[in-house]
């Protein structure tokens, strides 16, 4: 399999470039980035099936043109409420199968509605792959499982988490920052009452997470909300949210005020956040603490032989505990699955990925190599507690916590 890493020289891109070479599938390895000299640094730090070229991701013909040479590209260009759609439209048009991190649920719509000409060309398309979305699709769908009937889901991450590899170099903020500044101001869609609607970003929400007791955060603009009840039929509600200390809410509901009276654009908003480094936590301890879920959780409430019932998933293992290698480990294993499970169209993780799977793929990249069983944690409403404590308790990440 020939496999283009498009945006290869940024962080996100060069830690999923790493697993794809290592694999014994790919053949080989085109790192293509705007900045060549970062393209070659990754190229070269990765062996001989690894090369590099310069690419401009907003030249359609020049891009559908280098897709055709490559079975998929895996796509880490951002933002994607930019660059999601035009580059999707490119790799349809060159018959190249796809998969991205895209992390915005208005270009993951408009993605979806290209369905029909993916499925004209034949090739497939995986979009929204890395930590959230994507590790948090899944899951969603093991806490799912544990239900007879899902009513609401709750995906979930830390915003301590959250923190890049290395400061940000290029002209501008980083696209994962402007991302966010884009999700949490203004109006966002969610699931309610079986449909979507937009409300505003940052309204408050609790929860009960079972061994965990009642959570809050703050939502979110994310693709969770807006694509999981294409899974769950019967799913009513649908939320993302992220989960921190009450200084980095507040710094981000202020940073929302300011956008939506139109005293900061998204861009300077995210130049001010990357500047906060007060809001990053200064070691990996600090991400965790009593009572807060891990990196990633999901929450799935609805009937569990026909009493009302709760199941929470956590993350128990991770690839890392940055951006870096949390979105860009998760995505390389997805599309490294994409080959056996693909069908024309346009998918996100949840329709196309089986959770068990993807958890045993991602099994041998994460920290100690634990055994794939051992990949997630759930606790549930019915289950007792020392039983929740006990499948806390399989999980080094749960184990900072307390």
């Amino acid at each position: 399999m020939r496999v283009l890493a498009l945006g290869g020289g940024g962080e996100m891109g060069a830690a999923a470039a790493e697993v794809l070479a290592a694999d014994d599938s790919v053949t080989g390895v085109v790192i293509a980035d705007r900045d060549l000299s970062r393209a070659t640094a990754v190229a070269d730090s990765l062996g001989a099936k690894v090369s590099a070229r310069q690419a401009d991701a907003t030249d359609h013909a020049g891009l559908v043109a280098l897709l055709r040479r490559h079975d998929l590209v895996v796509n880490t260009v951002g933002p994607f409420f930019r660059y999601g759609e035009p580059i999707l439209t490119a790799a349809i048009e060159a018959g190249c199968d796809y998969v991205d991190i895209c992390d915005d649920p208005e270009p993951t719509l408009r993605m979806l509605e290209l369905d029909g000409r993916a499925k004209a060309a034949g090739m497939c398309a995986l979009i929204g792959t890395g930590a959230s979305p994507g590790v948090s699709n899944m899951l969603a769908v093991r806490a799912a499982r544990e239900l007879d009937t899902v009513e609401t889901l709750v995906t979930g991450w830390n915003i301590a988490a959250a923190q890049p590899e290395t400061s940000h170099t290029g002209p501008g903020p980083g696209a994962a920052v402007v991302h966010m500044m884009e999700q949490i101001s203004g109006t966002i869609p969610l699931l309610r009452e079986g449909k979507l609607v937009n409300r505003p970003a940052l309204e408050k929400l609790s929860w009960h997470h079972p061994g965990l007791g009642v959570l809050t955060g703050r939502t979110v603009g994310h693709p969770e909300a807006v694509t999981l009840h294409r899974a769950f039929p019967t799913l009513r509600s649908s939320t993302n949210v992220c989960v921190g200390d009450k200084t980095a809410l507040r710094a981000l509901a202020g940073l929302r005020r300011l956008i939506d009276t139109g005293a900061l654009n998204p861009e300077r908003a995210a130049g001010l956040l990357e500047r906060a480094e007060k809001l990053l936590p200064s070691e990996t301890s600090d991400i965790f603490r009593r009572g807060t879920p891990p990196p990633l959780f999901a929450v799935a409430t609805g009937l569990r032989e026909g009493r009302p019932g709760v199941a929470a998933t956590i993350l128990a293992n991770t690839p890392g505990f940055t951006m870096a290698a949390a979105t860009g480990v998760p995505l390389a294993v997805a599309a490294l699955l994409v080959p056996a499970a693909r069908r024309p169209g346009v998918h996100t993780q949840e329709t196309l990925i089986d959770a068990d799977d993807f958890f045993a793929a991602l099994a041998p990249h994460c920290l100690g190599n634990p055994p794939a069983g051992r990949m997630t944690a759930t606790t549930t409403s019915w289950a007792s507690e020392q039983e929740n404590k006990r499948a806390f308790e399989t999980s080094p990440l749960t184990a900072l916590m307390n």
